[in-house]
């Protein structure tokens, strides 16, 4: 019997479009997230346009840094985007989804379509660069790191700094995540990689890379390169967002703290309608679609 496969698309943009197009509240539009080893999980894309006070704390800690030109690296529908923007921050979103990229603009904040690696000088250079929403998970894995902490090392000005956040993959007590861990390790990768892409309907995004580090493999990741792990802060059920400052800079590509804090550093754990897909090994917090991106799909953005 002939089995049909989704297309390949914007399957990330088609779900952050949907929901935007229904003012971004909860049980419209739901991101399907498949791993390489055919775990599945869903979220609602609602999370995607949570306002700050409903962020984990750890993301508003970093928030709360951003100053100057900020570029946001796996934008999603703007969740960081838009509020820095109206902090009073000159805010630039990147994403590969053109649908994450057409959302973001639409809620007010340039936002650029491409990826990382292959960004080019129009971007110009940045005071702050932000990876939120998991979206440290976009550097990939232990061997992509140093090329993209490098590439992001050529967009940032002198004294830059970077602020990302990230999940444990380790830091869960599920049997199919450590028996995924453990496959990854015998095909040579590391335990906290995961391989996935994003469902919507009859569409599928092209498989893609996304790395849970632990704070101890993104330190070994960051040491000897451009940049230096300055500040973590971390959170309950494996969450964390780390400070890193730029030292050292490689050829580039041709303000003020935001305040945006609402309560403690580390605050509660989650809002209403934005808890978090389980990514121990498969999702991202933003979204992918950048990645995932700001989020998942790359957030989880």
């Amino acid at each position: 019997m002939q089995v049909r496969q989704p297309a390949v698309g914007d399957a990330f943009g088609a779900v952050l479009r949907r929901c935007w197009a229904a003012g971004g509240v909860p049980g419209v539009a739901f991101e399907l997230v498949e791993r390489d080893d055919g775990f599945l999980t869903a979220g609602d894309a609602a999370r995607y346009f949570a306002a700050p006070e409903q962020w984990v704390g750890v993301e508003r800690w970093a928030c709360d840094q951003a100053t100057g030109r900020v570029l946001d690296v796996g934008c999603g529908a703007g969740r960081h985007a838009v509020p820095l923007a109206a902090a009073g921050c000159e805010v630039v979103g990147l994403d590969r989804s053109p649908g994450a990229v057409a959302v973001t603009r639409s809620r007010g904040v340039r936002a650029v379509q491409g990826a990382l690696l292959e960004a080019g000088a129009e971007l110009g250079t940045f005071d702050t660069i932000v990876l939120l929403g998991n979206n440290l998970g976009l550097l990939g894995g232990p061997e992509q790191a140093p090329a993209v902490l490098g590439r992001l090392a050529g967009l940032a000005r002198p004294g830059a700094r970077l602020l990302g956040s990230g999940v444990d993959a380790y830091a869960t007590d599920a049997a199919e995540h450590h028996a995924y861990h453990a496959w990854n390790r015998h095909r040579g990768r590391a335990g906290s990689q995961v391989r996935v892409r994003i469902r919507d309907r009859m569409l599928a995004t092209e498989w893609f890379d996304y790395w849970f580090a632990s704070l101890a493999e993104l330190s070994a990741a960051v040491a000897g390169g451009p940049w230096r792990l300055a500040v973590a802060e971390e959170e309950s059920a494996g969450r964390y967002a780390v400070r890193l400052d730029l030292v050292g800079r490689r050829p580039p590509a041709a303000g003020r703290a935001t305040g945006l804090s609402t309560g403690s550093r580390t605050g509660p754990r989650n809002g209403p309608g934005v808890e978090p897909v389980d990514w121990r090994g498969i999702g991202p917090g933003n979204g992918p679609g950048v990645e995932p991106g700001n989020g998942p799909g790359v957030d989880g953005r």
